[in-house]
């Protein structure tokens, strides 16, 4: 299943003294994953998309807290 968040395990040390964080995770911006804008893409009407950040509607990725995602039950 495709995800704009990524995760990953981080070398612990033996010697860290803080508790590790055992996974990390990272979010990656949607225009990564399209080479090239194709025409006729859908787009957000003008003051939805001033509020959204974008006019294109794939290219639109609204940030969660790794955190919040949990409570949300979307599946990350």
């Amino acid at each position: 299943m495709f995800t704009t968040r990524k995760q990953y395990e981080p070398y612990i040390s033996p010697f860290d003294p803080c508790p590790p964080i055992r996974v990390k995770t990272y979010v990656t911006a949607p225009n990564l994953y399209i080479g090239f804008q194709p025409p006729n893409l859908p787009q957000f009407p003008l003051r939805e998309a001033l509020m959204k950040g974008t006019l294109w509607k794939v290219f639109y990725d609204p940030y969660y807290s790794p955190y919040e995602t949990k409570t949300k039950g979307d599946g990350s």
